[in-house]
């Protein structure tokens, strides 16, 4: 039996647990969004690009939950990602991309975060 120690060192961040149901959301929702333009338009392989996007933000979400390390260097490479292409759009939505990848980084770089991570996982 675990003692007090090791379960609370195990325990998983509220921060954490937020990123990663928040990352479920938004890949489900803009998978299930996205999904309809099959319909909408001929067969356009950017569409399928686009949705594995989305998956990636929802098998990350999931792998935090369960306390996969690289799912949360996925997630920044995820909303990384968003930045470099926000960049070509325009100012106002890479500086709200900007602004969440720094808020993600700091919550899943945290020594919480770290100590939840480098714990074992059965």
């Amino acid at each position: 039996m675990p003692s007090i120690e090791e379960a609370v060192k195990n325990t998983r961040p509220l921060s954490v647990t937020i990123i990663g149901w928040v990352y479920i959301a938004v890949g489900a929702i803009g998978f299930v969004y996205h999904s309809t333009e099959f319909s909408r338009q001929p067969f356009q392989y950017e569409i399928v690009w686009i949705e594995l996007i989305r998956l990636l933000a929802v098998v990350s979400g999931v792998y935090m939950l369960r306390g996969h390390n690289w799912a949360r260097w996925l997630a920044l490479a995820w909303i990384g990602a968003h930045v470099i292409l926000s960049a070509f759009n325009s100012l106002s939505q890479l500086a709200i991309h900007v602004v969440f990848f720094a808020i993600l980084t700091f919550f899943l770089t945290r020594s919480t975060a770290n100590r939840y991570y480098r714990a074992a996982r059965p």
